[in-house]
């Protein structure tokens, strides 16, 4: 299911070389230690003028990058896991043999798109929930998650509604006590565990992707709100503006494809 694409005319262009120097500028992914390679995981054709974005690179969004004719694909979950099998074979192997047939590099980018402070998933999610940004959720210089507050108070309740109008799903909410929810921390995607970090912060209520059995009780014994809002959901935003900051730089085409998931 598509439900949003973004386009601008295409011109100029760029040289593969020159999209993967300058997003590498971008998000500084030497600065982290994360779970794949960042950055180009397959090479394609070596001159880009039409870019498509979008979270993950399964084999719904590779069909259509090729019916777009895409020259360049940017995601934020790519391939080789740390720990997942090397082999090329089923799956794995119709995808890059998709990629390769149609001569298009793949580029995939984790931790540094959900930590980076101007275009990353949490600093997109906070202006799409309406939250302001104090301090990062963990004590380092490149936190992938975000502490503040509300810029509007809300109930527990009206916050559930107002993150289900904004990311179009209803978001799994483990109540809290009764007060309005004023100061909130956030990590997107498979963030749960961060919730013991949030409440160390003293925060009212804490948001991510994704629950584990072990979080709700974690959340009703400290009395904090928990929000589960969807991997996919609460991912959806950074690769979008660096889809767009890139295509503004060169001049490329870029179109944003979302392939739903309910996760």
């Amino acid at each position: 299911m598509l439900t949003e694409q973004i386009n601008y005319e295409s011109a100029m262009g760029a040289t593969l070389k020159e999209l993967i120097n300058a997003t590498d500028e971008l998000l500084q992914p030497q600065d982290f230690h994360d779970y794949c390679p960042n950055g180009l995981q397959v090479e394609g054709k070596p001159q880009v003028g039409k870019l498509v974005t979008g979270v993950t690179a399964c084999q719904a969004l590779l069909d259509q990058a090729v019916a777009q004719n895409a020259d360049a694909l940017l995601v934020h979950h790519g391939y080789f896991w740390r720990g997942e099998d090397a082999v090329i074979v089923g799956m794995k192997r119709r995808r890059v043999a998709t990629l390769l047939r149609h001569d298009i590099s793949l580029l995939a980018y984790h931790l540094p798109l959900d930590a980076h402070p101007e275009l990353g998933n949490n600093v997109q999610l906070a202006k799409v929930l309406g939250m302001q940004i104090h301090a990062g959720l963990q004590a380092s210089e490149h936190s992938v998650g975000n502490a503040g507050e509300l810029t509007e108070a809300r109930s527990g309740e009206a916050f559930a509604r107002h993150i289900a109008t904004r990311l179009g799903r209803e978001p799994l909410h483990i109540a809290g006590d009764s007060a309005k929810i004023r100061s909130i921390a956030w990590c997107t995607g498979a963030a749960q565990e961060y919730i013991q970090q949030a409440i160390g912060l003293g925060v009212d209520a804490y948001l991510t992707g994704e629950a584990s059995e072990q979080t709700v009780h974690t959340a009703r014994e400290a009395g904090i709100h928990f929000y589960a809002a969807g991997h996919h959901a609460t991912e959806r935003f950074g690769v979008q503006a660096v889809g767009k900051y890139l295509a503004q730089k060169f001049d490329l085409e870029h179109q944003f494809i979302d392939i739903d998931n309910p996760v």
